[in-house]
């Protein structure tokens, strides 16, 4: 390969395992603990296949009005893409075209350094305090746009409204991305700043809080200026991102909210059960508004414990690689009995 010319080289993001094994407990990548809604599963059921012949909808308007209503914004506002994914990778083509660098923290998404690599965007990553908190103070003005995952991740850290605020304030001539895939597990989303700030673009994902990580669908929500711009990009690469039985999934999950309002609900309430009980094991847990969790094992090391519980078929992720969270362990919130099972195998090591 090394003869040829013009080849670009990129180290790509590294996905979480993605283990087959029966009696397991996959607590590596963030999936939601309880399955898609019974309406869903309907939908599923009742689509009719003949329509797989044609194409999928360019607009996605059906979606795109299930969600309006429930987000409470115009049609006009969103945008749908093949999971978050695509939307933030599309809003990095569409928004980021400076010489200025853009600018997003050191623990983060690890896909934000990809894209920018991948297409050649300027770029600066701003270290996490010593809490891991992202402190806006050292977000410069002489940048090209700014990233946040809010919530963080694989932190889990939340930011307040106001402390946002402040960011889109001090920013007003470029765009703030706001990546808000996990904000439905004790965050508080930043829609109601949108009619103040036009520079401000939120993305949201069917992944996490709707159980629907395989269906891959995502959105994102802005002023209909940069929603044109972001069409205008993905008609550029892909206008058929999205399928027809995507949609309709996605649209069904949607009108049945409320179940996935439960869920999350549950997913909280074990979150803060699995934390006190780690706790007590002499763990160190970072706060979180999301479905995981960062600790720090004291007694022993990550890397003894991630053997262990693999071991016994429990999966969690591991950073070796990365030397400040190197010590650290992230853990998916599952069931309540998953959870039990997993302080139960850390206790036998203990």
């Amino acid at each position: 390969m090394t003869r040829f010319k013009g080849l670009r080289h990129i180290s790509p993001y590294v996905a979480g395992k993605q283990p087959k094994e029966k009696n397991m407990i996959k607590l590596n990548t963030n999936e939601n603990a309880y399955g898609p809604s019974p309406a869903v599963m309907k939908a599923i059921n009742d689509f009719d296949g003949d329509k797989l012949r044609n194409y999928s909808s360019l607009n996605h308007s059906q979606l795109c009005e299930s969600l309006a209503r429930q987000l409470e914004v115009s049609p006009e506002q969103l945008v749908i893409g093949n999971g978050s994914d695509d939307i933030l990778s599309l809003a990095f083509l569409a928004f980021f075209n400076s010489q200025s660098p853009i600018l997003f923290p050191d623990l983060t998404y690890g896909f934000y350094k990809v894209w920018a690599e991948l297409y050649r965007i300027p770029y600066q990553e701003i270290p996490l305090n010593s809490n891991f908190d992202i402190d806006f103070k050292d977000y410069h003005p002489n940048n090209g746009g700014i990233v946040i995952a809010n919530p963080n991740a694989p932190t889990g850290v939340y930011k307040p409204l106001a402390a946002i605020e402040s960011l889109l304030q001090a920013h007003p001539d470029v765009i703030i991305i706001l990546d808000e895939a996990y904000v439905n597990f004790g965050g508080k989303t930043a829609i109601s700043l949108l009619a103040k700030y036009d520079n401000l673009f939120i993305t949201r994902t069917f992944s996490k809080d709707a159980s629907l990580a395989g269906l891959r669908v995502g959105y994102g929500i802005g002023s209909p200026d940069l929603i044109n711009l972001m069409k205008a990009i993905r008609n550029s690469v892909n206008p058929y991102s999205v399928d027809c039985l995507a949609e309709h999934v996605a649209t069904a999950a949607v009108e049945d909210w409320p179940y996935y309002e439960r869920n999350c609900q549950k997913i909280m309430a074990t979150r803060q059960w699995f934390q006190e009980s780690l706790e007590a094991l002499g763990f160190e847990v970072l706060p979180s508004s999301t479905n995981f969790l960062l600790v720090k094992p004291l007694a022993v090391s990550a890397g003894d414990i991630f053997q262990h519980l693999e071991r016994q078929k429990i999966y969690v992720r591991y950073f070796p690689k990365i030397d400040r969270i190197k010590n650290y362990l992230r853990i998916s919130i599952g069931t309540q009995k998953e959870m039990e099972k997993v302080i139960m195998a850390i206790q036998e090591l203990l």
